[in-house]
């Protein structure tokens, strides 16, 4: 789990997003998205889905730990 908050995290930061931004986007609370960076909460897979899309992602690629898929 800690390597998916790194990732979230990173994806963030390298789009020069607040996480304010990102949660408007998702049409989540600020509080919520911070929660699922944090590694607090799951999203769900409707969430997850839309948060790989926002960064062109695929939800494995954010979500799960796996380092065949990230190479």
């Amino acid at each position: 789990m800690e390597n998916n908050r790194i990732k979230l995290k990173q994806l963030r930061i390298d789009n020069d997003l607040f996480q304010k931004d990102i949660a408007n986007l998702l049409d989540i609370s600020t509080s919520h998205y911070s929660a699922i960076e944090r590694g607090k909460r799951n999203p769900t897979l409707n969430l997850a889905k839309k948060t790989a899309d926002l960064f062109c992602k695929t939800i494995e690629n954010i979500f799960y730990h796996n380092k065949k898929l990230e190479e």
